[in-house]
């Protein structure tokens, strides 16, 4: 009788992603908030935009230097001061009294909250073997677009009923209960008192990250990656995902309310269905299938990248979005969209820690959600100066699915095969 292997890694794997749920409705509140603050502020869409994007100013820039630092110091630390500062940075935001306040609160949240996604991505290369990769990235990604589903109904309820303050009073309690819950619960698997010498080995022979600090001098390798057609057709690539994503997380709200004239109750009912869809494709093609087709067999670079690419594919489908205004049939084009684009976004997650030389997974990492985060200030601001200009979102949307054409190229192309870049001598 073959014995059962303990399953403490899938625990580990929902704490991320409970951080992520958290750490993405910290996002998703102020694209909820956004109709009212420019009434409650006086400004447009083009103010709007640039505050939308305030956040990935800082949250971007402090990818590379973030994911170098998590090689160097581990999950652990950081992720701890990460949790409680974002926890305190959302506070603050909820006591701004002028937009110039709201821009740099929400700058600081970017400080905050950067580290959040590359220590994910480090931790589930260490605690989940090659062939659960897909399924355990999936938990935490999934999480950033299930954060729409629970997180815009429930930030409009708080918005609603008592104002817009408590919309982000509200995420920085649940902020703090996650750095409660991440301190006390998490650890790297060589320190975990809790995990089996049984899954330990089942882990490790599955081809986990091994564990280690890198040396001081490990920096350097980042002029090595930057030379790397691989890195850079996985950060082209992710970063056409990222524009339509962030164009959606931050704008779909106040799309709803500007083209079909909903309140924000209504329009964000209607935002939760494109993001309950998402949230299904995500877990079940991106995570689920893509390993059940690897363990049946199928070789590894085809089944990641004929999702992947599937996936952006359909993400295409923001075109048609583009010509209509019947927000019904604009809901459905853009569920297909995000539906598609969500499948190939935990594809996109896994790949730092398969391609990436030993030590680097946090750098290469970085690399990536540096530019797909420069989407997250590029695509608020673009789609905010284009509506203002046209008082249309038509040609935003064009926009995105242009951007995802490029991106599809860099995949096809650039990436490669999903195999580990070789060391530098």
């Amino acid at each position: 009788m073959v014995k059962s292997i303990p399953r403490l890694r899938w625990g580990v794997g929902v704490l991320l992603g409970v951080g992520t749920l958290i750490n993405y409705i910290d996002r998703v509140n102020l694209s909820v908030a956004g109709p009212t603050l420019e009434k409650v502020f006086n400004i447009g869409p083009q103010e709007l935009g640039i505050l939308f994007g305030a956040f990935f100013w800082t949250y971007s820039l402090l990818q590379i230097p973030v994911g170098l630092i998590l090689d160097r110091f581990g999950v652990t630390v950081i992720n701890r001061w990460a949790a409680f500062l974002w926890s305190v940075a959302s506070a603050v935001i909820a006591f701004s009294t002028s937009l110039g306040h709201l821009i740099a609160a929400r700058a600081v949240l970017g400080v905050a909250e950067a580290p959040a996604f590359p220590a994910n991505g480090k931790a589930t290369a260490y605690w989940f073997p090659r062939s659960e990769r897909g399924l355990a990235t999936s938990l935490f990604d999934a999480a950033a677009k299930f954060s729409n589903v629970i997180g815009v109904p429930l930030v409009a309820f708080f918005i609603y009923n008592f104002g817009w303050r408590w919309g982000f009073g509200m995420t920085a309690i649940l902020s703090l209960l996650y750095f409660i819950a991440f301190y006390v619960i998490y650890r790297n698997p060589s320190e975990h008192p809790g995990l089996t010498e049984s899954e330990r080995s089942y882990i490790v022979s599955g081809g986990a990250q091994p564990e280690g600090l890198s040396p001081k001098g490990e920096g350097a390798t980042l002029g090595y990656l930057l030379t790397k057609a691989k890195v850079w057709g996985l950060t082209i690539g992710f970063a056409a995902y990222g524009y339509s994503f962030y164009l959606f997380l931050t704008w779909l709200p106040g799309y709803l309310v500007h083209t079909a004239h909903m309140n924000i109750l209504r329009s964000a009912a209607y935002t939760t269905i494109p993001w309950l869809v998402a949230t299904i494709t995500d877990l079940v093609i991106g995570g689920w299938l893509v390993d059940y087709l690897i363990a049946r067999g199928g070789e590894e670079t085809k089944v990641r990248k004929t999702i992947l690419v599937a996936g952006m594919l359909l993400g295409l489908a923001v075109i048609p979005a583009a010509f209509t205004t019947d927000p019904n049939v604009a809901i459905i084009w853009i569920s297909i969209a995000l539906g598609g684009l969500a499948f190939s976004a935990p594809i996109g997650w896994s790949l730092p820690g398969l391609i990436a030389p030993k030590g680097s997974v946090g750098a290469v990492g970085g690399i990536m959600n540096f530019v797909n985060n420069m989407m997250g200030f590029v695509a608020p601001a673009v789609t905010g100066f284009i509506v203002g200009a046209s008082n249309s979102f038509s040609n935003a949307f064009i926009t995105a699915g242009v951007v995802l054409l490029i991106g599809i190229v860099f995949y096809l192309f650039v990436l490669g095969k999903i195999e580990p870049i070789p060391e530098p001598a």
